[in-house]
């Protein structure tokens, strides 16, 4: 397509205010977000599990006590339709009974299993926690990373809804499946969608495609030209970097990266408190 230099001019504006469309679109979207405490924001990573059976209510509490911003949690489907924090599609490595798919056992079966037994006297009688108690627990003490593994959105946003929760849920979905889903916007109510691209080039045709306030990534695909591109979209970016060391961490700071999904919130928190 040949153009001359009015056509080439006009076709620039029409780009520059897209741009522009897309910045203050997302921008109001993460204005609506809940502030971090810090200066970046800290998502426990199955809670704060350590020495702690992970994705238990005794494992968020922990994250709430350390001033955590979010905690991350799986979400499944049992055999009799409810919603329960499982990370793994198997119940085989939280305990040393019972063994089976998550979604072929009944809440009760799930409920009747000891997940804190192996850690310790400590943990006895831990149990699987309901998607409603996790909410109960976290309503206005801090936000909800909600890493969908096998429920539906509906289903879930019912719920939510229920206990009057949208502002305080990001979702983790992988962008390929949000682009095929319909109306996401109504799906999704005013809740917080957070796709991650997989990779950097996937970032402009997601952006023309979704009103994302938050962009997930994991430290492979991370860069400071992804979040460049990525605030320049009006837009905030959440690295998930689990095991990152002190020398990952400032790096992922010097970027300018707005929040880390840890497996070590207590030692990102006392980093931050430090620099």
């Amino acid at each position: 397509m040949n153009l001359n230099l009015k056509q080439f001019f006009s076709l620039q504006i029409l780009i520059l205010l897209f741009s522009e469309f897309l910045f203050c679109q997302n921008s109001k979207i993460i204005h609506e977000l809940r502030k971090p405490n810090s200066k970046i924001y800290v998502i426990a990573h199955r809670g704060a599990h350590r020495g702690i059976p992970e994705n238990s209510l005794p494992a968020y509490q922990k994250a709430i006590d350390l001033g955590c911003d979010f905690v991350e949690i799986d979400i499944r489907t049992t055999k009799d339709g409810k919603f329960v924090s499982v990370h793994n599609s198997t119940i085989d490595n939280y305990t040393t009974g019972k063994k089976g798919n998550v979604k072929d056992l009944t809440l009760a079966e799930l409920k009747s299993i000891d997940i804190g037994e192996r850690l310790g006297d400590e943990w006895k009688n831990t149990r699987i926690p309901t998607f409603e108690e996790i909410l109960q627990l976290c309503k206005g003490k801090i936000g909800i990373y909600l890493d969908l593994k096998d429920a539906p959105v509906a289903g879930l946003m019912t719920i939510i809804r229920k206990f009057d929760m949208e502002k305080d849920i990001i979702w983790y979905i992988p962008y390929r499946y949000l682009v095929n889903m319909e109306s996401v916007d109504t799906l999704f109510g005013s809740s917080f969608i957070m796709p991650d691209p997989q990779n950097e080039k996937n970032l402009k045709p997601m952006f023309e495609k979704l009103n994302a306030g938050i962009v997930a990534t994991d430290m492979g695909e991370l860069s400071e030209h992804f979040v460049n591109v990525v605030h320049i979209n009006g837009a905030k970016v959440f690295v998930d970097e689990k095991e990152a060391t002190i020398v990952e961490w400032k790096k992922i700071i010097d970027w300018k990266t707005d929040g880390i999904q840890t497996d070590n919130p207590a030692g990102l928190i006392e980093f931050l408190n430090q620099n």
